[in-house]
């Protein structure tokens, strides 16, 4: 156990024998910033049979907090229901998930890949449950949310991002 009363790794000594401080990470809290649930097919009353087809739109979202080492990540989701066929829409669902944790001997450099990948990883089970929950509630089969390959969500927004700045350049020239 370390002098400060964790159980962190002492970096000074990994250093000297060469050993790599291992890493660290808790999560603090866990909670909703921000949730909106809009029943439109009880609204507009629609009739006759209905097949529902849902689209999901994942947003991630991390930045540094005040204490040291702690880090907010946000997961923005918003799900639609819509009749296939009459493209009426069933339900919205918007909801932004949110996660605080301290992250101890991570390497700077692999800190922005290990926000955007691996802590949402943690925080998916939870959502998945939340967004189950508030679609059996709101009248309809609970939605049960495909897992989410957040290493992909990630590399398509480097290669997004490449893309833009390689526009911007030719925009310049």
């Amino acid at each position: 156990m370390a002098e400060n009363g964790t159980d962190a790794p002492n970096t000074e000594a990994a250093a000297q024998t060469g050993d790599k401080p291992q890493v660290r990470q808790r999560i603090l809290a866990q909670y909703i910033r921000d949730l909106s649930f809009e029943n439109v097919m009880a609204q507009k009353s629609l009739q006759g049979e209905i097949q529902p087809e849902v689209t999901v739109q994942v947003k991630l979202d991390a930045h540094r907090r005040g204490g040291d080492n702690q880090y907010e990540v946000v997961m923005k989701l918003s799900v639609t229901s819509k009749s296939k066929g009459t493209e009426e829409t069933l339900f919205l669902l918007e909801i932004e998930y949110a996660g605080v944790f301290m992250i101890e001997g991570l390497p700077e450099e692999q800190l922005h890949p290990y926000l955007l990948i691996e802590c949402p990883r943690l925080l998916f089970p939870f959502l998945r449950r939340i967004i189950s929950d508030i679609t059996r509630d709101g009248g309809f089969p609970p939605f049960n949310l495909e897992t989410i390959d957040f290493l992909a969500l990630y590399r398509q927004e480097i290669a997004r991002r490449v893309a833009d700045q390689k526009k911007q350049k030719t925009a310049d020239a």
